[in-house]
């Protein structure tokens, strides 16, 4: 299936738990900005109709300057951030070309993920109207009460840890957009569906699609990264 698909990056949450002021999508690893890494990948995606890059206004300008010198042909818009994920996601989808048929919405700090991972959720979409990357969780997962209590133990094998790109059908999108009255507080797309009561399919990807959120993050990035270019 053939079909206009808008990758929606967003790239202009800040950078807390990283302990820097700079944002953490400019974190050099191995000499590159992460979100260089992130812009080729969906770049070299063949199922990728074109890229809209959601960042904070004081990123603007280097944002440009780095699609400009990589030669980013997909990207078709830089716009700025709101004041929360679900803003800046709304931000991008105003952006996107009138011709997109899908939305595939990836954070910004996850560099890693790969055109085939990518292309599998995107092809998964086209069957059912929403997927998302996803791992299973090999922790011992714990619910607690207030005082860090343990309550109760989820069974781990129905667990997933849940990763973007997160792919929907832009009218399924649309809708469930409509339809949620605290759409500013959810931090996963996939919630928007789910409480419309809709579905979203889960396409196993890669442990090494890891969102860059602490310093340690950035050590196994970079490790990663090392790997690849030794393969």
């Amino acid at each position: 299936m053939s079909a206009f698909v808008s990758a929606i990056i967003v790239a202009a949450g800040g950078s807390t738990r990283m302990g820097t002021s700079d944002s953490k999508q400019f974190i050099p690893l191995l000499g590159k900005p992460a979100i260089e890494y992130t812009l080729r990948a969906f770049e070299s995606c063949a199922l990728i109709s074109e890229i809209v890059v959601v960042c904070r206004a004081q990123d603007s300008d280097r944002i440009k300057a780095l699609v400009r010198d990589c030669r980013f042909d997909k990207v078709n818009a830089v716009t700025a951030g709101g004041d929360c994920r679900a803003q800046s996601v709304q931000n991008g989808i105003s952006a996107a070309d009138p011709r997109t048929q899908y939305y595939a919405i990836h954070d910004g700090a996850r560099p890693l993920v790969t055109p085939e991972d990518i292309a599998k959720v995107v092809e998964a979409a086209f069957e059912t109207g929403a997927a998302t990357l996803g791992t299973a969780v090999t922790d011992t997962i714990k619910f607690a009460d207030a005082d860090n209590v343990i309550t109760s133990t989820p069974d781990r094998a129905s667990l997933r840890a849940v990763q973007t790109p997160q792919v929907f059908e832009k009218e399924l999108y649309a809708f469930a957009l409509s339809d949620a009255s605290d759409w500013e507080t959810v931090t996963d797309d996939c919630a928007l569906i789910e409480q419309m009561g809709g579905e979203v399919q889960i396409i196993m990807g890669s442990p090494e699609n890891i969102k860059l959120t602490t310093p340690l993050d950035v050590i196994f990035a970079e490790g990663i990264l090392s790997k690849r270019a030794q393969a």
